[in-house]
């Protein structure tokens, strides 16, 4: 008995020896982690405090650590994740020794710097190493191939250089390897092939070269492929042809050959293949109709000769095919009409022959078609007429003959179009003036006769014309973008007469003139007729309207444009059952808006004016006014469209176009509609908006002003389109009414000078943008950091990186929109110079938004708030 008590000691002994080794080990975790943290350039960073043990007892960082997971016994770690935690440091102050079990490792999306340490070697289980959108710079390690467990590895977006080692071809079990966005130099280890499991491989963005290996999808498992950007010469990987599980391939901007109808297959599962700019020759094999998810197609700058298959359009799930800068012979194959979804047609710049398809008709998604240089013939097609989605629309350098359809003019969406270069003949159209969104219209060197048609003097988004080398004669419209032209946009014609453009537009300006001064007379007599309950709602700029019988009754004086205003009255009446709350869709300070759908399935959104006390009265009407005299003035694609108006004994409202994506203001608070608004979809917003003030400010006679520019008063249509709304302070600059002391606009978006009585102008508006354009950046309104702007010595500009500007319900942006980021905070904070003669006019920031920018030199995270300040662009 006593030997089985000592027996039982001694165990007992030895279990508590064991337990305290094992604390030992997991407190050399904790002092491993904490050394490290200490090594940090902001080690009481927010994002580590809870990385402290002075109010922990239990000194295990188990349950409390922020990134830190262990075992289910609570003694090794095997999980670190520190994902965008924005530390700042290397990784040399890590043992990584003392993590022996450690399987996760995820530090990416910080601002580590320093060589990866060759001690990394040491994490035997490790199975995910994630360090990229970091800055680690010198050599991957060769250790790397100690690392045999491994499936996830993730390097893009640093500054490694050097070759990749051949000991990655040790890590049998890696399925995911990304190195793109590097400086990795020199050819591929022929040990790659090794990787059987491999499913991920992008090497993307670097300076690699020499071969591609044979056996590159070696395993068969390969989904997705991308080695673009480099500097890989010779042919495609054999095995390709049979790696029948690929989704997605990136061979572009390489200098790579081969036979494409020979060196390629069929991938069921396909979707997004690019072999653009390299030497690929050959065939369009008709193979390619046979990959049934194909989504995208990519193979332009290439000696690609042959004929378009038909079979082409067996890949029913096209949406972008740009076969442009090849050797293409034969027709247009008519059964391309047959792919529904696409929306990007490049054929450009080969030698196609025969007519354009009238069977486009058919493309109701097509946004961009580009046709030119070739050696089309026949007519232009006037089924284009149908294709209402088409932005971009370029036939020219080919042997199109005949007139050019009035069809056209039906495309209110085009902003491209160029038909130069060919034999076309005839008058033009009329129908050309109602293309409203046109900014870009080439019609010369072609056979045109006659007059310029007038209906182009309203083209008001035309920016870009040039109709020289026809036989044109008369005088020229007098729009911006004819008077702005050069000369050589005119020359060789018939008789294009430029003394009758300027009489043409003394005659005009003189009525504008006489406008001006007549308007603010007309508009207060207006005024005080409503006071005493008789409301004129004809003035000077309401002879395009279409008035209903008996509208000098008050009872029923409404002006809807196009339509009988007594019957358009009663059916908004009837579609919102006598303004019932259930279709009100916005409340304002003068009025609420309404959703209203006819029976006709218009929809329009009915502004009505609150019912309000006598002593509001003036103001209140002075801003139904002030809205239609502004909104019959100017007419922008990027400014809410009005289409009528009504003073009635019982309602007084406005009537306007309905936007699909209502307000920007709502769209950015609401979390899942702003991760449908992209960095893209948000930079365009940027430059609408823009746009919009740029046409109001420098192309409207006398010029006007908004004066509350605001994301509640941006909306946006279906495709994101940005619409600046509601012009109820919006004010005409005449000569003499520049000076307007009473404040009006929207806390935190108005110029500080306003707040000391100062004159409104243009550059209050300016002002106003550079805040929309952070808050559209941001996600959120950059209270915070106008404050910030407004002090002596800004301390936010150090501190700070462009990352953490950014909203972070969307992934951090990559070039080229990333630039355009970066692009519209320079601009944004030069709008927000604190002396208005400071800032740019609107004019100058549309013009800066159209350049082309840099790719950027460092990432998000390097780049400091205080640079842009110092380095503005305007």
């Amino acid at each position: 008995m006593e030997f089985e008590l000592k027996v039982l000691l001694f165990i007992i002994v030895v279990a508590v020896f064991t337990s305290f080794a094992d604390g030992d080990e997991n407190g050399g975790q904790i002092e491993a982690l904490l050394k490290w943290k200490n090594s940090l350039e902001n080690p009481s960073s927010a994002s580590l405090f809870s990385w402290d043990i002075s109010s922990n007892s239990s000194f295990s960082p188990c349950e409390k650590w922020v990134g830190i997971i262990c075992d289910d016994g609570f003694v090794n770690i095997i999980h670190i994740n520190l994902t965008s935690m924005g530390l700042k440091g290397m990784l040399q102050g890590l043992d990584f020794v003392s993590f022996p079990e450690l399987v996760t490792l995820d530090l990416s999306n910080n601002s580590l710097y320093g060589v990866i340490p060759k001690s990394i070697g040491m994490l035997a289980n490790l199975k995910i190493l994630y360090v990229n959108a970091n800055h680690f710079s010198g050599s991957i390690p060769s250790a790397i191939g100690n690392l045999t467990k491994l499936k996830g590895l993730h390097l893009s977006l640093n500054h490694l250089s050097g070759n990749i080692p051949k000991e990655i071809g040790l890590i049998a079990s890696l399925v995911d390897l990304k190195l793109p966005m590097n400086n990795l130099s020199g050819s591929l280890p022929a040990e790659i092939t090794n990787l059987t499991s491999m499913k991920i491989l992008l090497m993307g963005n670097n300076r690699l070269s020499g071969y591609l290996p044979d056996s590159i999808c070696s395993g068969g498992l390969l989904e997705r492929l991308s080695v673009h950007t480099n500097r890989f010469i010779g042919p495609v990987p054999k095995d390709l042809k049979n790696c029948s599980r690929l989704v997605r391939v990136r061979f572009e901007e390489n200098e790579l050959t081969g036979n494409i109808s020979e060196d390629f297959g069929v991938y069921p599962m396909l979707n997004y293949i690019d072999l653009s700019y390299n030497k690929f020759f050959g065939e369009i094999s008709p193979n390619w109709g046979s990959n049934q998810n194909l989504k995208s197609f990519k193979v332009s700058h290439n000696n690609i000769a042959g004929s378009i298959p038909s079979e082409l359009a067996n890949a029913t799930k096209l949406e972008i095919l740009d076969l442009s800068y090849n050797q293409l012979v034969g027709k247009i194959q008519n059964e391309l009409g047959g792919l529904k979804l696409l929306f990007n047609l490049e054929l450009n710049d080969n030698q196609l022959s025969g007519n354009v398809p009238t069977e486009f008709r058919f493309l109701s998604e097509l946004a961009h078609l580009n046709l030119a240089v070739n050696r089309l013939s026949g007519l232009v097609p006037e089924e284009f007429g149908q294709c209402s989605k088409l932005l971009y629309l370029n036939l020219s350098n080919n042997k199109l003959t005949a007139m050019v359809p009035s069809q056209i003019g039906r495309l209110h969406s085009l902003q491209d179009l160029d038909l130069s270069h060919n034999l076309l003949t005839g008058e033009l159209p009329s129908e050309l003036g109602y293309l409203s969104s046109l900014e870009t219209l080439n019609l010369s060197h072609n056979q045109f006769s006659g007059y310029i048609p007038n209906t182009f003097d309203t083209m008001s988004s035309l920016t870009a014309v040039d109709v020289s080398y026809n036989m044109l004669a008369g005088p020229l419209p007098n729009s911006k973008a004819f008077r702005n032209a050069p000369a050589k946009a005119f020359e060789h014609n018939k008789g294009l007469c430029c003394n009758a453009m300027m009489k043409k537009s003394k005659r005009k300006y003189s009525k504008m003139v006489l406008v001006s001064i007549i308007a603010p007379i007309l508009s207060t007599l207006i005024l005080l007729s409503i006071i005493l309950g008789t409301f004129f709602t004809r003035s000077s700029r309401a002879r395009y309207m279409v008035e209903p019988e008996g509208a000098g009754e008050r009872e029923n004086c409404v002006t809807i444009w196009g339509f009988d205003g007594k019957l358009m009255y009663e059916s908004l009446i009837q579609a919102t059952e006598d303004f019932n709350p259930k279709y009100c869709i916005g409340r304002g300070g003068s009025g609420s808006v309404y959703k209203a759908m006819l029976p006709t399935g218009q929809v329009f959104a009915v502004k009505k004016l609150h019912e309000i006390d006598d002593d509001d009265d003036v103001a209140n009407l002075k801003s139904f006014s002030n809205e239609i005299d502004a909104l019959t003035e100017v007419k922008h694609r990027n400014i809410v469209k009005l289409c009528g108006f009504c003073s009635h004994a019982k309602y007084s409202f406005l009537v306007y176009e309905y936007l699909e994506g209502g307000s920007l203001a709502k769209m950015l608070a609401s979390e899942e509609k702003a991760k449908q608004l992209d960095w893209n979809k948000r930079i365009q917003v940027v430059k609408g908006v823009a746009n919009a003030l740029t046409y109001m400010h420098h192309e409207c006679f006398p010029p006007v002003i908004h004066r509350d520019i605001s994301s509640s008063n941006i909306l946006l249509d279906s495709e994101y389109e940005a619409r600046v709304s509601d012009f109820g302070t919006a004010r005409i600059l005449n000569p003499d009414s520049s000076k307007l002391i009473s404040f009006a606009g929207t806390f935190g978006y108005s110029a500080p000078e306003l707040a000391y009585g100062t004159e409104a102008n243009e550059k209050c508006d300016v002002y106003s943008y550079g805040v929309l354009a952070l808050e559209v950046i941001m996600g959120k309104h950059p209270e915070d950091l106008l404050l910030s702007l407004s002090l002596p010595e800004s301390i936010i500009g150090h501190r700070f990186t462009v990352k953490d500007l950014l909203d972070h319900r969307l992934p951090p942006p990559e070039d080229p929109v990333g630039e355009e980021v970066v692009f519209t905070i320079k601009l944004a904070f030069s709008c927000l110079q604190t002396k208005p003669q400071s800032r740019p006019t609107m004019q100058q920031v549309s013009q800066k938004l159209l350049t082309r920018k840099p790719t950027l030199s460092d990432p998000l995270e390097m780049i400091k708030l205080e640079k842009l300040l110092v380095d503005q662009i305007l």
